[in-house]
């Protein structure tokens, strides 16, 4: 019952709670949507741009995993550089870019919520964006190299290591990615808790599946088959959530302390 009663206070909330502000029309929404989204791609195209600029300086940043492993890269097409320092640019760009299109998404749905929601917006949106960048890193200095070195190795002694910068590329960037988006567990969790849907001891109760589900979730981001790189990201992934219901069990704790 107190679930429920969570949740119909987040669905309905009371009138003390609702801001004292203008109501504003669909066509004013859909205007402001609008706005928004330009505001958005303008940035993040001339974040892209820019780093199109210095494509081949990040292009050697991200070849460090492997640069002490001997791993030489290739150019397979014609243009196949060239398209790959777009791609780059373009992750690059996408990822410098993701505070600013986090805040005009903020800046869009603030309106609509309640002054209670207003107050738990700042550390979600802070701690979406810590645990998204974290994530990168962490993909960066040890997932990628785990991996990358896991394959050197494996094929030492039997062929040698000559890459394609394409598919090399493409491994980096979507592990780096989806490692980020992988990092944002504890927010959807506090979003859930917060909203009353599930609470922290239902959360802990499933701590079995949950390592099951994040052995598979490891498996299917990962763009590897092997199963070093699926056990690194899985790992971080069972600890996240487990922090994250702790979390929760600490909101829940300071809400009955002040309705007491």
């Amino acid at each position: 019952e107190e679930d429920q009663t969570a949740l119909q206070k987040f669905l309905f909330p009371p009138p003390e709670d609702l801001p004292d502000e203008v109501e504003m029309s669909i066509w004013d929404h859909l205007e402001e949507l609008r706005e928004r989204v330009l505001t958005s791609v303008l940035i993040v195209g001339v974040l892209m741009l820019g780093c199109f600029a210095y494509a081949k300086d990040i292009v050697k940043i991200l070849e460090d995993p492997v640069a002490s492993e001997g791993v030489k890269f290739l150019q397979l097409s014609p243009g196949e550089y060239f398209f790959t320092t777009l791609k780059v640019a373009g992750y690059s760009g996408l990822l410098l870019g993701a505070p600013v299109i986090l805040y005009e998404i903020i800046a869009f749905v603030l309106p609509g919520l309640t002054v209670s929601e207003r107050k738990f917006l700042g550390p979600i949106v802070l701690g979406s964006s810590v645990l998204f960048y974290v994530g990168i890193f962490f993909s960066y200095a040890v997932l990628s190299p785990a991996a990358l070195k896991f394959f050197v190795s494996y094929a030492d002694g039997a062929v040698e290591s000559l890459w394609s910068i394409d598919q090399y590329f493409e491994f980096v960037l979507v592990l780096m990615l989806s490692t980020g988006l992988a990092f944002q567990v504890p927010v959807i969790q506090m979003l859930l808790g917060k909203t009353g849907i599930v609470t922290s001891e239902k959360m802990f109760a499933v701590w079995r599946y949950v390592v099951v589900g994040a052995v598979v979730a490891a498996a299917v981001l990962t763009p590897s088959t092997d199963p070093l790189t699926q056990c690194l990201l899985a790992g971080p992934l069972i600890a996240l959530y487990l922090g994250g219901a702790s979390v929760v069990r600490l909101i829940e704790d300071e809400s009955v302390r002040e309705q007491a």
